[in-house]
């Protein structure tokens, strides 16, 4: 390959202590976690600790030619501020980490603007949790504005998984409206298997707005590799909004208790349905811009046991 792949989606954390909806997420061991009333595969199995680490994460994109990663944060792995802040000092060249605050709660800004003080490019937003059994967090409401704003003023980007469907797409239009030059990656591919998908890949028709797939192996896991349903998504999205606003994103660690790390973006590379250019844009290029990415590493080739 003669491009650098960067990775819009991963996760990190050193112990999964968080609650959902009242429902506890706690690493159990053996790659195992009580997840929400159910005991879920959480990690591989041979991560016996539950620490899902900078440098395993490492060693997965070295061996499969990964040049960066954006760390993004969700409720259900608890809040890895610290760790991650301290996962971006020590490796600044691999690695650009989101903050994370706690939207769920009222004085969620004060929060976020600590983290854009202390340095965090970037926020993440679980926003589909904020749909919640009892309750909505509204994105267009007074705090989250507030905070959308302060994001615009200092240049710090937004991440965001939305609900399924059009759900909060119509209070992310206000939002881009409000805030045209906040930078904004949708995740997980618009929740792509699920109805009305398209409504959140026509929020990249905005200018400042762009979508990643995070996620999208675990989406077409039924379909299984090298999920020719996932390419597809790919180029129709491609024709909605242009390929220049879609990035490649592996959602790891989730998604390699299914596919290796590589297995997570060579399905795309071994498709014939995109071109070499298309490839090289979707899987690092885009991303290399959105993310203000200066001069991601090269890294070689390895060959495996089994060549």
């Amino acid at each position: 390959m003669d491009f650098r792949i960067i990775d819009a989606h991963a996760h990190l954390w050193l112990r999964q202590d968080a609650e959902v909806d009242g429902m506890p997420i706690r690493s159990l061991g053996n790659g195992r976690a009580m997840c929400m009333g159910e005991i879920r595969q959480m990690l591989p199995p041979f991560i016996l600790d539950g620490r899902n680490t900078a440098e395993i994460l490492l060693s997965n994109m070295d061996y499969a030619q990964v040049s960066a990663a954006v760390i993004t944060q969700e409720y259900i792995d608890g809040m890895q501020n610290d760790y991650l802040w301290d996962v971006q000092r020590r490796y600044p060249d691999r690695f650009l980490c989101c903050g994370l605050t706690d939207a769920r709660r009222p004085g969620f800004f004060a929060v976020a603007q600590e983290l854009v003080e202390r340095g965090f490019r970037g926020i993440k937003l679980p926003a589909g949790r904020l749909i919640m059994p009892d309750r909505r967090v509204r994105l267009t409401g007074d705090e989250m504005m507030r905070m959308f704003k302060m994001m615009e003023a200092r240049e710090v980007f937004l991440s965001v998984d939305l609900a399924d469907g059009d759900a909060q797409v119509g209070e992310m239009e206000e939002i881009i409206a409000e805030c045209p030059d906040l930078r904004i990656a949708v995740g997980h591919f618009g929740m792509v298997t699920r109805p009305g998908w398209k409504a959140q890949i026509r929020l990249a028709r905005h200018p400042n707005v762009r979508i990643e797939s995070g996620g999208i192996t675990w989406l077409f896991n039924d379909e299984f590799y090298p999920f020719a349903g996932a390419v597809r998504a790919v180029m129709e999205a491609a024709e909605l909004v242009g390929m220049d606003k879609l990035m490649w994103g592996s959602d790891y660690p989730r998604t390699i208790v299914a596919v290796t790390y590589r297995m997570s973006y060579d399905f795309f590379i071994k498709s014939d349905l995109p071109t070499d250019d298309e490839k090289a844009r979707f899987l690092g290029g885009n991303a290399r811009l959105f993310y203000r990415l200066a001069d991601p590493v090269a890294l070689p080739r390895i060959r495996h046991m089994a060549e």
